[in-house]
């Protein structure tokens, strides 16, 4: 996740598809409604951006600045992607998880 901020910052449909066919590679078995509805993680633009998003479909790559509102499902992982014992945090319908930069995974049941 951190590499799609990297110096340089480019993005490509290839680059992203490299992404998503890493995360299908990891979450075989899952069927689509069980996959996240987006990704939230700290953005290292720096000032004034804060969070980026990736939704599961790859089809978007935002950055979100401090005062701009992401989508209302992945709103609620703001806080968590800014901390900073976390890489990145998956969301989902039903949950969230938070998974730290050594792989370990934290699940905040619920929606709000």
């Amino acid at each position: 996740m951190k590499k799609l901020d990297a110096g340089g910052h480019v993005n490509t449909r290839e680059t992203l598809e490299a992404l998503l066919c890493a995360i299908r590679s990891e979450l075989p078995e899952l069927t689509i409604e069980y996959l996240p509805v987006g990704i939230v993680a700290k953005c290292y633009l720096g000032p004034p951006h804060e969070v980026h998003t990736l939704d599961r479909d790859g089809s978007i790559i935002r950055h979100y600045k401090t005062f701009e509102p992401l989508p209302p499902l992945m709103e609620r992982g703001r806080s968590l992607a800014l901390h900073p014992g976390y890489a990145f945090i998956e969301i989902y319908a039903d949950k969230m998880i938070a998974v730290a930069d050594n792989g370990d995974t934290s699940i905040v049941k619920g929606q709000e």
